[in-house]
């Protein structure tokens, strides 16, 4: 025998209920076809650069790729040794790291511990302009003020070039700062505020709670920011054109001129090279290492963040 359910009028949706739920669903689906979207253009960048770099290296060796030092694709006789790249990329991510992340870190602590809420106010919209300032802009920045007037001023180690990747760096370091500084202090925001005044009622400072209480339980979402602000810095471009030059130099010395791998792309791309050269397929290759390097970066960090993150219910 079938029993039939009835449910009282007040308990069935009405037709406002109805239509937040039809709305819930229309959103919940546009943001699921964004969510796709992303995935699906990480997988066309992808397709796209792998044809090109296997014939790439049908041409040219891993070995010759992986194991010189000399860089000149788009010259005769050509050379294909990427490691100035490298050098390049990590000299200037380095400098720039050195620069962004105590900064950005001292901002965030400013912000979230001693700065009044005017002072806040005031500094919060100065950083989002500074994030908001094209990269051209922080170039000619580099070339006419900090590399003429400052680094040739300061260089103890004999003369520097013009270009240099000590100007870059730092100009690149700057640039990322405001983007540190907002992740470091949406993640110290993010601790509970019971921690924070349970630190204070037992007497501590504002230093000790900074450094013994918000930093360890940000430090996850820190660590996200560091990771962001190093991809950021690996692949800036305009910059690095700028500021430290075009020579693919295989040095660690921040005072002659280097070429990133992203630098050399934007480089390249604007040349003359015809596209079926194996000059034009050093672009693909190129992209295609730093891709995997930037991947395998945020792979790492995915896994630490998991590893020392911090829930409170």
């Amino acid at each position: 025998m079938n029993s039939k359910v009835i449910v009282p009028k007040d308990l069935l949706p009405s037709g406002r209920q109805k239509r937040q739920q039809f709305y819930e669903r229309i959103i919940g689906f546009f943001l699921g076809f964004i969510s796709l979207a992303a995935v699906a253009v990480l997988f066309g960048i992808a397709s796209a650069l792998v044809p090109p770099t296997i014939d790439f290296f049908q041409e040219v060796p891993f070995s010759e790729f992986f194991g010189s030092t000399n860089w000149y694709p788009l010259f005769e006789p050509p050379a294909f040794g990427v490691w100035p790249l490298v050098t390049g990329t990590l000299v200037i991510m380095a400098i720039a790291i050195v620069v962004a992340v105590p900064g950005g870190l001292a901002v965030s602590f400013y912000m979230n511990q001693y700065a009044s809420d005017q002072v806040r106010r005031i500094l919060k919209p100065v950083l989002e302009i500074l994030a908001g300032v094209p990269t051209v802009v922080f170039g000619f920045f580099a070339i006419n003020f900090v590399s003429p007037k400052i680094i040739r001023n300061i260089w103890p180690f004999g003369d520097v070039d013009f270009y240099n990747a000590l100007s870059a760096g730092l100009v690149v370091g700057i640039m990322i700062l405001p983007m540190m500084s907002t992740l470091a202090e949406d993640a110290m925001n993010s601790v509970p505020r019971s921690l924070v005044d349970g630190a204070y009622a037992l007497g501590a400072t504002r230093r000790e709670v900074c450094t013994s209480v918000v930093f360890p339980a940000a430090l996850s979402g820190i660590i996200a920011g560091v990771v962001i602000s190093v991809s950021r810095a690996i692949g800036e471009t305009t910059i690095v054109l700028l500021a430290a030059g075009a020579s693919a130099n295989f040095t660690f010395n921040p005072g002659e001129a280097m070429q990133t791998m992203a630098s050399f792309i934007g480089f390249a791309g604007i040349g003359d090279q015809p596209t079926d050269s194996t000059g034009y397929r050093t672009i693909f290759a190129v992209g295609a290492f730093l891709f995997i390097i930037t991947f395998t970066l945020n792979i790492l960090s995915v896994r630490f963040v998991r590893r020392f993150r911090e829930i409170y219910e």
